[in-house]
């Protein structure tokens, strides 16, 4: 289990890091912050549309010998991001990442589930899903200030050991997992099709991200627009954000065992609740650190809530399910990266938290108003 916890940190901080580092990768590359923000944006969409298929083409693949080579690939290509001398070969690199990226994202929480007994399959997902939380808490803030005390190449060298060592760990402690529910790219795609509760989920989830994070990738920008931030203070708002996320993951470990619909409704009314407070009182310091710890929160409760209703929609195929999961919340990590970089670079920073609030409210509405019929206690 903290292998594959570890193993999402990695994942996860790789992908997410541009966002603690946009304004010296857009310095250091001599590109603006919404180009530089691409590399979210290429990362994102490898992930997202590659999923499918690469998880149906292993589909005869042992799990734990597949996440060693994804891990593998997530160290070489922080490598050489950190030793790239040009903007277009990180690009490059970050795309070949997203592919890693997101097989992991389909297979890890299956993984996790596999290993414990299936009355303790919550409480497992749960527990690798604090590897976000520890991520926000731990990664993303470290490397910002690591760019603070050297610069962004240090950062990414850092997480290239950090990834070997990961891989290292899962070869050796992951009993052997040989696939079992995987199925081919034209029944992974069939699902939505027949499956009326995995359609809503999906939908949810391309809603919430994009909302979410359009604003949360350019959230260093926004501080230092409105409250002129610098590097320690935006490192402790992530933190900030990051606790909030344990908090949240830990809450949401409750709550979704007894409502999945209501953790998720209340966790996006408490985001957009957040976002508010930004936007009304961004220019007090206190405000924002407020502000911060409930959207940490309420992203923790929302994000459990999403994978447990995806197991709850589709529990005799999660592996497949969870690839598309995976397609929608990547590509729109992606979207959300490339949709933000345009309001942020031709109608301020500002416009992207409004966009943030409009997004997941909507996805708040959608939960709220579908599957009342459903008479499953987790509903």
């Amino acid at each position: 289990m903290a292998a594959i916890t570890a193993s999402l940190f990695v994942f996860l901080t790789t992908e997410l890091m541009p966002i603690g580092l946009l304004t010296p990768l857009s310095e250091s590359l001599d590109v603006s912050v919404g180009v530089a923000g691409l590399m979210v944006t290429a990362q994102g969409v490898a992930a997202g549309l590659g999923v499918p298929f690469i998880v149906a083409w292993t589909r005869h693949v042992n799990r734990r010998r597949l996440l060693t080579t994804l891990l593998a690939v997530l160290a070489a290509g922080n490598l050489v991001t950190s030793l790239a001398p040009n903007y277009p070969l990180i690009l490059g690199t970050r795309l070949l990442m997203g592919f890693a990226s997101g097989v992991f994202w389909a297979i890890g929480v299956s993984m996790a589930i596999r290993i414990v007994p299936e009355h303790h399959a919550n409480r497992a997902a749960a527990v690798v899903m604090s590897g976000i939380s520890i991520a926000t808490v731990v990664g993303i803030p470290l490397g910002t200030l690591l760019e603070g005390i050297g610069n962004w190449r240090t950062t990414f060298l850092i997480w290239a050991g950090l990834s070997a060592l990961v891989c290292v760990a899962v070869a050796r402690t992951i009993p052997s997992l040989p696939s079992t529910n995987a199925v081919s790219v034209r029944e992974v795609f069939g699902l939505p099709v027949t499956n009326a509760p995995l359609r809503t989920v999906l939908v949810m989830v391309v809603l919430f991200v994009l909302g979410h994070f359009g604003a949360y990738t350019f959230i260093r920008p926004y501080l230092e627009d409105r409250t002129s931030a610098g590097v320690g203070f935006v490192t402790a708002a992530l933190i900030v954000f990051g606790i909030g996320g344990t908090i949240g993951n830990f809450i949401g470990g409750r709550t979704v065992a007894k409502s999945l619909r209501g953790s998720f409704v209340a966790g996006g009314l408490l985001l957009v609740a957040a976002l508010a407070v930004l936007l009304a009182l961004g220019t007090h310091t206190a405000a924002v650190i407020a502000a911060m710890a409930l959207w940490g929160i309420a992203f923790g409760v929302v994000q459990l809530s999403q994978i447990n209703t995806t197991l709850a929609a589709a529990p005799d195929t999660f592996e497949a399910a969870m690839s598309l999961n995976t397609m929608a919340y990547n590509t729109c990590i992606a979207l959300g990266a490339l949709v933000g970089g345009l309001f942020a670079d031709h109608a301020g920073v500002t416009s992207v938290v409004w966009f943030g609030i409009a997004l997941v409210a909507l996805a708040v509405a959608i939960r709220a108003t579908t599957g009342r019929r459903r008479t499953s206690p987790t509903a």
